[in-house]
This record gives structure tokens, C-alpha cells and sequence, in this order.
């Protein structure tokens, strides 16, 4: 499933794409795609018809666009970010087009010309007649849907996920003291996105590498420094990966122009079973966690003997 990195370069390139146009209409293939949108699909495409994107926007693995209704109906200029960039009173976005890619959701630009995907769910159109956007999706986990916006500019869908370690609202030492309060293991409170939001399973297991802890080490076992660390590796690695363009291990997760990334290159834990540790030279091994795999160095990373509450 795409992290925080690769629903960020998706995110960027969806804004150099799109924001500043209104869409015209959108075509919803089957009902999958919009089931997260209880009133179905017809009623989002009548929503979403004539609204301006006006930004793109991601808070972890969730992407948004922002929208605001175009009376004009010309769409040619985005609303400022701030007062302070114009002159022009900011408008109140009318609402958030909510976008999840789930495991294999691809958001494409292609020219209206370009012929359907086989997987392809949703086709957005824009009143300029250029380049549509359309959204793919060959294992159908991901999806669109509409959101009321609060306050703070977050879709209320979503405003139980905690910030990211790239938001301005992110505060690490108030997500350190909540995790000195977890007796889970770290790995597990590291994945929960109602703590910090934005890791996943890749991102946990190199950030962890890098701090040296096992990932069933209990979380309130672990010092507030050792804690830091570990957030700081996590934000390094996912700073590291989104400048490659995101881990690509297959060709599910592409760029807006279809493109991989190449982090898994530089990847020192997850995934590298067998492999030796670029550390220390002991081959990396795979353990389940949760369900899924999860990747450690045995000299590094030594296995906690018991769960037992224990200071680094």
C-alpha cells in the first residue's frame, strides 16, 4: 500500500496538473469506486460538477482536493492561500473530493484522446478540454468520495488521523509522551495513525533499523530519546524516499505520469531477507507482525527476551 511518500509525489503531481481548472463532468465505471460515497454515484458526479480545485492537499496516506463551486465557470485562477497573497477575500473551500488509493489506486494525466485502462474506475474532465485526469485501480481496494471540510482545512472523514511529521500541527514530543503511555509493541504504535499518521509497514521497519530498536520492543519501555530518535529516522527516511519519487516494488504504484519510484534501491531493512545488514554484515531477517512481514537485522535489532516494561 502506498505511504506517506508516494501519496505525497501523487499529490504534488495531481496539484501541477490540476489545480486552478474546474471540472467539467466525471465518469464513474461501476459503483466500487465510489462506495465510500453513500449516496452513490450519480450524486457525486452532480457534486463535483463545475467545482474549481483550488489545491491538493494530503494528511498521511490520504489525498484531497479542495474544491470551491466556479460561478464563473472559467476556473483560470486558484484562490490564494492566504490573505496575504492577494488582495481577494479567501473563500471557504464548498467541499473535498477524498482520495484513496488503497493498495493499488493509481491517479493518472492522460490526453482525452488516450484509450480507457483496463482497470480504470473514474475519468475527470475539465472544462479546458485538456489533459483528464482519471483514476485506475486494478485491485479495487481504493476510492473516492465527497467530504465536508472543517475548520482547519482537514475533511471531517478523516479528522480522527493525527498529523503527519510534515505537517506545521505535528508535535513530536506530544506524540512521545502518548507513546510512553502504549504497552504495545512500537512497531504497532508506530503503524497507528490515530498517533501519527503516515507511516506504514516500509517506512516503520527502516526507521527502526536505523534507531536500532526491534519492533516488538514495547513502546513505553523505550526512553523519550530513544523514542525521538526513532521519529526522526522515520521523517528521515520518508524525506529520503520522497525525493527518489517513493518505493516502487511493482508496477501498481506509479506517478500521475505513470512513472516508478526507486527508493526500494535504498532500502536497508523491509524486504532485504537474507541480505546482509549494511551495518553489521548478519543476513536480515522476516518475521511476521500483524499479519504482514516484517524485516530486522538480528545483531542490530536484538529480540526482546520478554515483554516486560524495560528502559534503552
Amino acid at each position: 500500500m502506498p505511504e506517506l511518500p508516494e501519496v505525497e509525489v501523487v499529490r504534488r503531481g495531481v496539484a501541477d496538473h490540476a489545480v486552478g481548472r474546474t471540472i467539467a463532468d466525471v465518469t464513474f465505471t461501476g459503483h466500487r469506486v465510489t462506495r465510500r460515497h453513500l449516496p452513490g454515484p450519480a450524486d457525486l458526479a452532480d457534486r463535483l460538477a463545475g467545482q474549481r480545485i483550488s489545491a491538493g492537499r494530503r494528511r498521511g496516506k490520504y489525498l484531497w482536493l479542495e474544491l470551491h463551486r466556479d460561478e464563473g465557470g472559467s476556473g483560470a485562477a486558484p484562490v490564494p492561500e492566504s490573505a496575504a497573497d492577494s488582495e481577494t477575500e479567501v473563500v471557504s473551500p464548498s467541499g473535498a473530493l477524498l482520495i484513496h488509493l488503497g493498495m493499488s489506486g493509481q491517479l493518472l494525466v492522460k490526453d482525452p484522446d488516450a484509450p480507457a485502462a483496463r482497470h480504470e474506475h473514474a475519468r475527470f474532465r475539465f472544462t479546458d478540454t485538456g489533459p483528464e485526469l482519471r483514476f485506475v485501480d486494478q485491485r479495487t481496494f481504493g476510492g473516492v468520495a465527497w467530504s465536508d471540510v472543517g475548520a482547519d482545512g482537514i475533511p471531517l472523514t478523516i479528522a480522527h488521523i493525527a498529523p503527519d511529521p510534515f505537517e506545521a500541527a505535528y508535535d513530536q514530543d506530544a506524540v512521545v509522551r502518548r507513546m510512553k503511555t502504549r504497552n504495545s509493541a512500537i512497531k504497532r504504535a508506530l503503524l497507528d495513525q490515530g498517533l501519527v499518521s503516515g507511516i506504514g509497514n516500509i517506512y516503520a521497519d527502516e526507521a527502526l533499523w536505523r534507531a536500532g530498536v526491534h519492533g516488538e520492543r514495547i513502546a513505553s519501555s523505550l526512553t523519550k530519546p530513544t523514542l525521538h530518535r526513532i521519529f526522526g529516522h522515520a521523517r528521515d527516511v520518508m524525506a529520503a524516499a520522497l525525493e527518489q519519487g517513493g518505493t516502487s516494488f511493482d508496477a501498481l504504484y506509479v506517478n500521475v505520469n505513470g512513472q516508478s519510484g526507486y527508493f526500494d534501491r535504498s532500502l536497508n531493512a523491509y524486504g532485504q531477507e537474507g541480505r546482509p545488514c549494511a551495518r553489521c554484515g548478519s543476513p536480515i531477517r522476516r518475521e511476521q507482525f500483524m499479519n504482514r512481514s516484517s524485516f530486522s537485522c538480528p545483531r542490530c535489532q536484538p529480540r526482546p527476551r520478554t515483554r516486560s516494561v524495560r528502559s534503552v
